[in-house]
């Protein structure tokens, strides 16, 4: 899918530059101080986490609009119809990862260095972030958050119930889901995301092969994906498919709809990442009472970073710079930064924030990233192309119990060795 997406955009600038002298019809993003973002922030969490920015941006004069899309596939599709058709959006969400350096290869995007530099971003933000914002000592992507994937949420009232702590250990775990399922109950909530799978796969691999041969793998070592233990790490992933609905009744459920479920106690637990918590504190629900948290086992040492970003794509409408710059420099706003977080479930980019208001479970990441403990996820990590396959591939194993765990070993190189 990276081939094809940077093929798309390259052809798309080409379009672009053709029809930039070209009419189009009249959008609102050209009055002086309005931008058109587009993201996929669309639950309840996330679509309260962005509330916060668009009445900050509102408050100081400007015009927001809102361009919600399904998923990150989509916005990518939609970046790349807009770019070719000559008006691309003012502002798009955008992971902060490996790939994410090729929008300022190509020359599509708009560097911000003017703020990051006024604003003294390189000293209030972690090394980590600043490396996945940059390219070439130059800052293109504003940072919104941080989030970790490695996280497992626990329902208390199903715990309690059933006489269960917290589980410490994949045995643990997977003896809490036998304990769960004999009293009637969901044990894993699960949605329909493939890369939901993959989360789960991530976290029982570092595990097993600890932070060199984990870091080793979603970097790209062919090599490494032959190893026995990561037989072991799909074995317990298959395991574990069994403790969770089939694909079929999970089908147009997503990874909110789980997640509530075990806030609900309808369901006793969800491996996700922290976002988790910004969809179970929407809904009412409270860390300790009806929901409890805890790092993967076997990751207690890591935090499997995602970094969530906005970039901005240059367009040929007047004064559309400045207002994103001044767009980037609200997104890095200190006390957006914590809003926007607390309802997000994820931790502020910048390090001189007040940590009083965090949580027991923001406390903790917080704790990792303080410690330097953050790897990237492989999201983050993989080229996007590779992630694609690597996740496509244990969806299809998870999801069929007719996969034999060495064919999605060789399924899982393959797709690794062909980079």
């Amino acid at each position: 899918m990276e081939d094809v997406m940077r093929r798309t955009i390259k052809r798309a600038c080409l379009a672009a530059a053709l029809l930039a002298a070209s009419s189009h019809p009249p959008l609102a993003a050209d009055h002086r101080g309005a931008v058109d973002v587009l993201h996929f922030w669309i639950s309840r969490s996330e679509s309260a986490a962005l509330d916060v920015l668009r009445k900050a941006w509102a408050e100081a004069g400007h015009e927001w609009i809102d361009l919600p899309a399904e998923n990150k596939v989509a916005v990518q599709r939609i970046v790349s119809d807009r770019i070719a058709n000559g008006y691309a959006p003012a502002v798009m969400q955008w992971n902060a990862n490996e790939g994410s350096r090729e929008l300022p290869e190509m020359g599509i995007v708009l560097d911000i260095e003017e703020v990051a530099t006024a604003d003294d971003w390189r000293r209030v933000l972690p090394a980590t972030v600043l490396d996945r914002i940059t390219y070439k000592d130059t800052v293109f992507f504003a940072p919104t958050n941080i989030h970790a994937e490695n996280w497992l949420w626990t329902s208390e009232a199903i715990f309690r119930e059933v006489g269960l702590e917290a589980p410490e250990t994949w045995d643990e775990i997977f003896a809490a889901a036998d304990r769960i399922r004999e009293a009637g109950h969901l044990p894993i909530a699960l949605g329909d995301g493939p890369w939901e799978i993959s989360l789960i796969f991530n976290g029982i691999l570092y595990s097993k092969l600890g932070a060199e041969g984990y870091t080793r793998i979603i970097r790209g070592d062919p090599a490494l994906v032959r190893d026995p233990r990561v037989a072991e790490a799909l074995d317990m992933l298959r395991r574990l498919s069994r403790y969770a609905e089939p694909a079929a009744a999970r089908e147009r459920t997503t990874w909110a709809d789980a997640t509530a479920a075990v806030g609900s106690g309808k369901a006793g637990m969800q491996f996700m990442g922290d976002w988790a918590k910004g969809e179970l504190v929407a809904r009412g629900y409270a860390v300790d009472k009806d929901f409890g948290c805890s790092l993967m086992p076997g990751t207690e040492i890591a935090y499997f970073m995602v970094i969530d970003a906005f970039a901005f794509p240059l367009t040929n409408r007047e004064d559309a710079a400045e207002a994103q710059r001044a767009f980037a420099r609200m997104v890095l706003d200190r006390e957006n930064q914590v809003a926007f977080s607390r309802l997000k479930g994820s931790l502020p980019v910048r390090t001189d924030v007040d940590p009083s208001g965090l949580d027991r479970c923001g406390r903790l990441g917080l704790q990792k990233i303080v410690q330097k403990s953050g790897v990237s996820a492989q999201s983050m990590a993989m080229p996007t192309q590779m992630s694609e396959g690597w996740i496509g591939v244990l969806a299809a194993f998870f999801n069929d119990e007719s996969m034999s765990v060495e064919t999605a070993q060789q399924r899982l190189y393959d797709i690794v060795n062909r980079q």
